[in-house]
Order: structure tokens, then C-alpha cells, then sequence
């Protein structure tokens, strides 16, 4: 991808027309241009590692110049609902931060009895599209970095279901200055990450200008509500009930993958994959554990987060994945703007799309 390429960073009218999407079109963008035709095959290229500079981060930044596009793009991250955003060029749009990236597909189910509302309910089963990313361009085994789950969770187990359906979104990520995780099945991901700025290196710039930007834009730049799937499918008039805290961790048994300097993307592919078979052969499984005992300690760029009672009510299942380049530039995930009462959507942050420069 050319380096000065963005695309629509802001909300466009395609982000204001959206009503909801079915599964099935979500999922047949992120496979339909693979980076590789079939992972691990003979002659395959590596995947893509797209670049996260200050030069990016700052573009526009300057007054009387060109618009501000990280701006645009944090209040994009909040306002638009939009699944898939094609652009009118149909190239998508530069992920700023985060670029590199996987898809996955799979099923939301929660086995046990919970006092939360929605698909945080018991019997909750729903079709799942996620993406695990990392925070700059650092995507290999013994690189300091921050990986990340992010999802819209659809209300139907029916991959084929005819009428397009609002997601819910949810956000979790690591140590947001990053953490030395070897394997995905030690990276613990919360909807409430610590920050340890310092982590970044010369990133630290890009961190402090991201924090910055979200808490203009959105009051909490480090916590993600989960308001949003406790609303999903929620009879008008319930009270919403959503849990304070959410992270997904992997299941104990699941194949720890060999490597040194191992991708993260070829680390997913091999949970699920064998090199050159396109048929997937296994499942990737997270745990979903939530609370609501939690407290934040520390400046905004040293956080650290204590919780208690962490309680385990059910499993993210993947069937599926696939690194591509509508997974990186195409598909959308709304982050849930900041409530100061969770359940109470009139005490939201940004309500409307705010107009930003």
C-alpha cells in the first residue's frame, strides 16, 4: 500500500447510511483478497507490515493546513457504527494505529448464570467477527507490543440470516505501552488495559498524542464499556445491566505454537490451520471472564488496574481466520463511547457525530 495513502479517515455518508450487515457479507469481504492464497504454501509472500510513524500520527496537524487526520480518524473510531467502510475509491481506509492485523470468525456463547443483561446473558450464542491486532508495526515473537481482540458480535447463529443486523462491538488489548509475550496464550486482553507509557520507546510520542486525542474526543481514552453487547438483543424497557470489566484469555489446552521471531499473524493461522491446507483442522478458544470489582491507580500514562473476583461464564470459539487487506483497510469496529453510568445511555460522552477539523 503506498505510504501517503488514508483515505476516508472522517465519517462519510457511507458511515451515516449504515442499519446493520449481515454475517455472511462481512465475512465474505475479509477472504475475498487474502495476502496469502492459502497460508503457508509454496511461494507465498510474508505478510504486510504497514508502518506507524509520528509523520502519520501528526499528519495535518498543523493550523490553516490540511485537515487533521488521526483527529478524524479518533472520532470516526467513536461516532460511525459502520461494519465495512469501502470509501468511493473501494480501497477502505489507513489504520493509523493498529494496522496490521487478523480476522477471525467464530461464535459468542455464554454458559453461565450472569446478573448482566443482553448477550451477556445465559444461552447467549452469537456469530462473531474479530480482529487481533497490534499496536504499531512491532508484530513478532520477542518485539515489545501490545496485542489486541477486538469484535462485533451478531444477534443470530444463522451464518445466512437474510436482513442486516446492528453489531455490538467490543475492544480489549494488553499493557497499552506494550508487554514481552511470547504467546498469544499468555497475553491476557481486557476491556481495561494498564498503561506503562515508557514500554513504547520511541513510540512514547504516538502513545502520549493517541491518549490525548481519545480523552478530547471521548473523556476515558484507556477503558472500552461493554454496554454495547449487554444492549444487544435486550427487550425495549429492561434495564440495561452490563459488567464493569470483560478480558479473554486462552484456553489452557490449546497448542502453544513454536517459532523464534514467530508473527503473531502465522502464530494465529497455526492454531487453526496446517501450512498449505486451506481446511481448517482445529479451533482457537478464549475464555470470557468479567467483574465488577476494579480500580485504576496511577498518573494517565502509568496506570495500573487491580480487580477481584473475576468469574468465568463463557467462550469465544474461532473456526476460522485470515490476514487480508479488507481484515486491514475495510472492516470497522465502533468504539463504544464513554458512559459515566454504563447502563445509562443519557450520560453518554458523544451522543451525535461531533464535527471535527
Amino acid at each position: 500500500m503506498d505510504p501517503t495513502y488514508f483515505g476516508a479517515e472522517q465519517v462519510t455518508d457511507e458511515d451515516r447510511a449504515y442499519r446493520g450487515s449481515r454475517f455472511s457479507e462481512v465475512r465474505d469481504a475479509i477472504f475475498a483478497n487474502p495476502y496469502q492464497k492459502v497460508w503457508g504454501g509454496p511461494g507465498e509472500p510474508p505478510f504486510p507490515v504497514y508502518e506507524v510513524t509520528l509523520p502519520s500520527v501528526l499528519r495535518g496537524a498543523l493550523p490553516l493546513g490540511p485537515p487533521y487526520l488521526f483527529r478524524q480518524a479518533v472520532a470516526r473510531a467513536v461516532d460511525s457504527k459502520a461494519d465495512l467502510r469501502w470509501g468511493a475509491d473501494r480501497k477502505g481506509f489507513r489504520r493509523i494505529i493498529h494496522p496490521n492485523g487478523i480476522c477471525l470468525t467464530g461464535l459468542w456463547e455464554i454458559s453461565e448464570q450472569t446478573p448482566y443483561s443482553g448477550y451477556f446473558r445465559i444461552g447467549s450464542r452469537a456469530l462473531t467477527v474479530c480482529r487481533y491486532s497490534t499496536c504499531c508495526k512491532q508484530t513478532r515473537r520477542g518485539d515489545e507490543r501490545s496485542l489486541s481482540l477486538v469484535g462485533k458480535l451478531f444477534p443470530t447463529t444463522d451464518p445466512e440470516h437474510g436482513e442486516p443486523l446492528r453489531t455490538a462491538n467490543f475492544i480489549t488489548q494488553q499493557d497499552l505501552g506494550g508487554e514481552r509475550t511470547d504467546y498469544i496464550n499468555d497475553a491476557e486482553l481486557r476491556n481495561a488495559p494498564n498503561t506503562t507509557s515508557w514500554r513504547r520507546g520511541f513510540g512514547v510520542p504516538i502513545l502520549l498524542v493517541e491518549a490525548v486525542l481519545f480523552g478530547q474526543a471521548d473523556k476515558q481514552p484507556t477503558q472500552r464499556q461493554l454496554y454495547q453487547i449487554a444492549e444487544l438483543g435486550k427487550p425495549d424497557g429492561e434495564p440495561t445491566r452490563a459488567p464493569a470489566f470483560m478480558r479473554l484469555l486462552v484456553d489452557a489446552a490449546q497448542l502453544r505454537i513454536a517459532g523464534d521471531a514467530l508473527d503473531f499473524r502465522d502464530e494465529i493461522m497455526a492454531q487453526i490451520y496446517d501450512r498449505g491446507d486451506p481446511t481448517p483442522k482445529r479451533s482457537l478458544t478464549f475464555h470470557i471472564e468479567v467483574t465488577d470489582e476494579g480500580s485504576t491507580h496511577g498518573p494517565a500514562f502509568f496506570q495500573r488496574r487491580r480487580f477481584g473476583n473475576w468469574t468465568r461464564i463463557g467462550r469465544l470459539v474461532f473456526g476460522e481466520a485470515v490476514a487480508s487487506y479488507n481484515g486491514d483497510f475495510v472492516i470497522h469496529f465502533n468504539h463504544p463511547t464513554w458512559r459515566d453510568d454504563r447502563n445509562d445511555p443519557s450520560t453518554a460522552t458523544r451522543v451525535n457525530e461531533q464535527k471535527v477539523r
